[in-house]
């Protein structure tokens, strides 16, 4: 670098400091940055560092719940089951034998249908089977969408593969037919046979599906605004729930605009009474955030041995002694202090834990009880089998320490 070049630099150096000077001798005396003491610019980097580290709440953090339309519906707008009677043909001789009586009927019957009449006795074939149809039709589809359809062998047919749908009428509860399938079964599985009576089989091969497999041909009519409103159907009833949603909804268009009329109905006046200002009012409705109401609840499967608890369940003091197992649950309280310059308040905290011991001997209880997660994790640190917990946990139950529902599957 020359000597001219580095001068250069050097004045252009010393003139943005000296402009910077001035700026800040002129900035007013109302601005932020003006004869702030750098303990409060410490205080205030420290902040913003404890802010995102998570140890301090971000102002206006709100809980995150779920959309309105995950755990209701609006009145009116409902699944439909449909369900027909159908014949699958084109089978390798793994269809229904002689003795399914109804399979030969339906042949003949068809075959008449197309100006060939054959009797039902005279029939022989291994190459169809009789099947039901299902299928659900969802609510405001119109004619000419296509749903999708399951197919069940209804005889004594080896296996459906390869076969075609021959056009079936699905029916609605009101006798009526609203959808017509036909088309290619998918059944995701194969089977197999050796020499000596060996086979293989890979899931279910009487069961398959066709999708887009049926044809709407009727729209089921379904009136969901009645002068002016409408109503939310709560998926799982529960009053606080309910309360929410009113709370919600009022929040942002105004006081009264809804109404819980039990545990899963809320009325909702719409402000717009035409269809269009309806719509888009459903729309917004339907993704507002409601934090939904948990339930202190144990589900547990017998068959597999799972346990599945929610978090807000807790156990009472209890004393547990299964076989020659001993467990005792105990906690002690302390005292939790806010770091500093977080705005935080002293707490109580309980500190629970859980001790156990393979051996006999007495045990005892403390004022204090814990969660079911962790004396879960405990029994598992342990070796106790599911079934030996499901147990546990049934006597917790009928002891009146567990505040929760106990379900059995």
């Amino acid at each position: 670098m020359t000597r001219t070049v580095r001068r250069r630099l050097d004045r252009r150096i010393a003139l943005q400091l000296a402009r910077r000077g001035r700026a800040r001798r002129r900035r007013p005396l109302g601005c932020p940055a003006h004869g702030r003491p750098r303990g409060a610019r410490l205080v205030a980097a420290l902040g913003v560092v404890l802010l995102l580290l998570g140890l301090v709440p971000f102002p206006g953090a709100a809980t995150v719940g779920s959309r309105l339309r995950d755990i209701a519906r609006i009145r009116g707008v409902r699944d439909n089951q449909l369900v027909g009677y159908g014949l699958v043909v084109g089978l390798t001789g793994t269809g229904d034998k002689s003795g399914a009586g109804f399979t030969s009927t339906s042949v003949s019957t068809m075959l008449e249908g197309m100006g060939i009449t054959v009797p039902a006795d005279d029939i022989r074939v291994k190459n169809a089977a009789g099947v039901v149809v299902t299928a659900t039709l969802p609510g405001l589809l119109k004619p000419g969408n296509r749903i999708d359809v399951t197919v069940s062998s209804l005889g004594d047919a080896k296996s459906l593969k390869g076969g075609i749908l021959v056009q079936t009428p699905l029916r609605g509860a009101d006798g009526h037919v609203y959808a017509v399938a036909q088309g290619a079964i998918s059944l995701g599985g194969f089977g197999a046979e050796g020499p000596g009576g060996s086979s293989a089989t890979t899931n279910h091969l009487t069961v398959g599906r066709i999708p887009d497999g049926a044809l709407v041909e009727r729209q089921v009519e379904s009136t969901f605004v009645r002068e002016g409103s409408f109503e939310i159907t709560l998926r799982r009833p529960d009053f606080t729930t309910a309360q929410r949603v009113v709370e919600a909804v009022d929040a942002v268009w105004g006081p009264h605009t809804a109404r819980a009329h039990d545990a899963a109905t809320i009325e909702v006046i719409a402000p717009d009474s035409t269809l269009r200002g309806t719509v888009e009012f459903l729309a917004r409705v339907e993704n507002l955030t409601v934090l939904p109401a948990e339930r202190a609840r144990v589900v547990i499967n017998e068959r597999t041995g799972t346990i599945v608890a929610g978090g807000q369940v807790i156990i009472h003091p209890v004393a547990i002694s299964h076989g020659n197992l001993n467990i005792r649950v105990e906690a002690a309280t302390g005292v939790s202090q806010p770091l500093p310059y977080s705005m935080g308040e002293t707490a109580y905290v309980t500190d629970s834990q859980i001790q156990t011991a393979s051996g006999g001997g007495q045990f005892t209880v403390l004022s204090q009880g814990t969660t079911l997660n962790e004396i879960a994790s405990a029994l598992n640190a342990i070796g106790v089998s599911s079934r030996d917990m499901i147990a546990i946990f049934q006597a917790i139950k009928e002891a009146g320490a567990l505040q929760a529902e106990l379900v059995v599957l």
